[in-house]
């Protein structure tokens, strides 16, 4: 994507010039929100964890790790791809390559994931677990892996792809830690029902 601009020249003509624009440009005002968005979301989370802290309701760490951090790692994948995706980048292979460093962190973590969803003892997954928790997030890694690859040679598709992926961590982070907060209420208050009997 080019735009043209007009330069005086010493004799008083005028020149054209082609400046390059990059793709990414267009894209700000999304990556501001997205990245905002994410940001406050992974403060929420701190404050879901404390109140898991101060309940009755007890969990280990295994489970925390396999449902609470994932949660938090899938804001801040969000948040720094649109802090990559907002830099200014001279080219798109520079972004490209953290974009596909992150994507692999992120197929790298699913499956770190998978092992601690499967060794933790206090909640036995159903298929919606394993759907938001696993495999929504190994999706939207994966396309950030194929995104970085394609990113220089075919920017405008790639990057609703990349978007795309964003939005779907940012919905499941916004899922799980809603669903954390939802089961823990009912948890706490099946248990202080219990106590009172």
């Amino acid at each position: 994507m080019s735009y043209l601009t007009f330069a005086l020249t010493s004799k008083g003509g005028f020149i054209m010039q082609e400046a390059a624009v990059s793709p990414l440009a267009t894209w700000q005002n999304f990556y501001v929100i997205i990245g905002s968005s994410a940001g406050a979301l992974t403060g929420l989370m701190f404050v879901v964890i404390t109140l898991i802290a101060g309940s009755r309701v007890r969990r280990s760490s295994g489970t925390v790790a396999a449902f609470g951090t994932p949660t938090v790692v899938h804001f801040c994948v969000t948040l720094l791809v649109a802090a990559i995706l907002s830099a200014p980048w001279q080219a798109l292979w520079n972004a490209g390559l953290l974009l596909g460093l992150s994507g692999l962190g992120g197929v790298t973590y699913v499956v770190i994931v998978v092992r601690r969803t499967r060794r933790q003892t206090d909640y036995k997954p159903v298929l919606e677990d394993w759907l938001w928790h696993t495999v929504f997030p190994l999706v939207s890694y994966t396309v950030l892996v194929v995104a970085a690859i394609l990113l220089q040679s075919n920017p405008v598709p790639v990057l609703f792809g990349i978007g795309a992926a964003t939005v779907l961590l940012l919905f499941i982070g916004i899922h799980n830690a809603w669903d954390a907060v939802t089961y823990l209420t009912i948890e706490y208050s099946q248990s202080e029902n219990k106590s009172q009997d």
